[in-house]
């Protein structure tokens, strides 16, 4: 599966909130500027092409729907830099994160505490 653009993105966030939407609801959702109707359409029909969103045919409209969820292509997306910029280690990502100052030790110890609890 290829990857999304930044416009591409965008309206993938709004279908992710509405659950699926015609064309109208999808722009209306939009945040501001609004883009035209008719970027957003073409922006959609490439992603129709690129099999991240699936149509159905509602009278003469289509409604769009997302056929990827936000949880399965944020966890590609995230795998896909730590490939790319961490030799693929997640530990490393998160000791960058911690020398960036993007995330505390007081927020990593309450992630082990989480990750300790859940596996029980």
């Amino acid at each position: 599966m290829k990857s999304l653009t930044k416009a591409e993105e965008q309206i993938m966030k709004v279908l992710w909130k509405l659950g699926s939407g015609l064309l109208m609801e999808i722009v209306n959702n939009m945040p501001n500027p609004k883009p035209h109707k008719n970027t957003v359409a073409t922006i959609l029909k490439t992603m129709v092409d690129k099999e991240f969103v699936k149509t159905e045919n509602v009278g003469r409209f289509f409604r769009y729907h997302p056929a990827i969820s936000k949880k399965d292509y944020s966890k590609r997306t995230l795998t896909n830099v730590a490939k790319g910029y961490f030799e693929g280690s997640f530990p490393n990502v998160i000791s960058f994160l911690v020398d960036e100052k993007k995330i505390s030790v007081k927020e990593l110890e309450l992630l082990l505490q989480q990750i300790k609890k859940n596996k029980k």
